[in-house]
């Protein structure tokens, strides 16, 4: 499965997984498309970056002008904190700053700053990126960071997905606008969902079925597989990448989910429905609770006034002017345990028999 190597990594505390320049440029122009100036004057803070391997910094950097951006601030870990060592090669850009220290630089964390033309070339760009040690090994938790977060406008990254809980909780206690990047299964934590389902937060313009390209360090894929068997990894361009089904999650406004749903009445769905289950059966009822399934986004009936059980794919075509959210299949007002889920959890019974998780919805008037 796609998310196989992500899972193998946690198991091992590895959470060296970058994200490709191609990734970030197709999620940020959703944004800008939407709205030009949503970075205009703003202060954006990438934690958990190491310049050295993330494009997040590039990214930013290269199109500070372009985005009218105010700050740009990077903090990374220390080489030594992490559990696994990356294949760590000092580059000339640190060796050759007056103040790098071979000994410090492997225990304390760095901060990247751009926010003047350094050179004076007339341009505000990547060339003009300045750093420092920070005083401590770079950790999200720290007070020191906790300072550049709240001194930040919108915070934006692929966090350590071994702590995606922990850091969740992190930006969301601040009210900060934020994009970062999850395993999909992260929108069942309790302390994730009650945010999508209050139009607080919601999955960004990549569909949440997307196969994330990350590139991995050689040595690191190297002790993967040392210590999990099995672990799989594909060598693109002499870089080791491994695959996930993530997706973004975001508070900051895209078009996409503006764009309601085309969809058929029930009656069309059992008379024309693509699915075979649909024309045969119909819409059959919970065991459990008063809701219909659906077992196919495309197969919601536009013109049902009820509680309708839906894939959890839904998120990514979810338009809150079309549709509400009530809640999910364990946690929710119409007490929908009793059934099992594969896997063990709680979940709703269909005819006796267990069905997937559910996201609960019902149609805006």
């Amino acid at each position: 499965m796609a998310n196989d190597n992500l899972k193998r990594a946690k198991k091992v505390k590895n959470d060296e997984f970058y994200t490709q320049w191609v990734d970030i440029q197709r999620e940020i122009s959703a944004y800008l498309d939407y709205n030009p100036d949503v970075f205009r004057g703003k202060t954006i803070l990438l934690p958990c970056d190491d310049p050295e391997w993330s494009n997040f910094t590039k990214f930013f950097a290269q199109n500070f002008e372009n985005y009218g951006l105010k700050k740009l601030i990077s903090t990374s870990f220390a080489y030594e904190s992490k559990k696994i060592k990356p294949s760590y090669q000092i580059s000339l850009f640190e060796s050759q700053a007056p103040h790098f220290d071979p000994d410090i630089n492997k225990i304390r964390g760095k901060i990247f700053t751009l926010d003047h033309d350094t050179n004076k070339n007339g341009v505000i760009d990547i060339d003009d990126l300045e750093w420092h040690y920070l005083e401590g090994d770079g950790d999200f938790r720290s007070d020191e960071v906790k300072k550049l977060r709240d001194e930040a406008d919108i915070i934006i990254t692929n966090p350590p997905f071994s702590l995606f809980r922990e850091f969740f909780d992190w930006i969301i206690k601040t009210n900060k606008k934020f994009i970062i990047i999850g395993n999909k299964s992260c929108i069942t934590y309790k302390e994730v969902f009650p945010y999508i389902k209050e139009n607080k937060m919601w999955i960004g313009k990549l569909p949440m079925g997307f196969d994330f390209l990350f590139d991995v360090p050689a040595n690191i894929a190297e002790e993967l597989t040392k210590e999990v068997p099995g672990s799989k990894y594909r060598i693109v361009d002499n870089v080791v990448k491994a695959r996930s089904t993530s997706c973004w999650f975001t508070n900051i406004e895209h078009g996409k989910r503006h764009t309601p749903l085309q969809l058929m009445t029930l009656a069309e769905n059992i008379k024309h429905s693509k699915h075979d289950e649909i024309r045969q059966v119909g819409y059959q009822k919970y065991d459990n609770y008063s809701a219909i399934e659906v077992p196919y986004v495309d197969a919601i009936p536009r013109d049902y006034e009820g509680v309708m059980g839906v894939p959890i794919s839904f998120l990514d075509k979810y338009c809150p002017e079309q549709f509400e959210i009530v809640g999910w299949s364990r946690h929710n007002e119409y007490n929908m345990d009793g059934g099992y889920w594969l896997g063990g959890c709680n979940d709703a019974t269909l005819n006796g028999k267990s069905v997937f998780r559910r996201i609960l919805i019902k149609r805006k008037k």
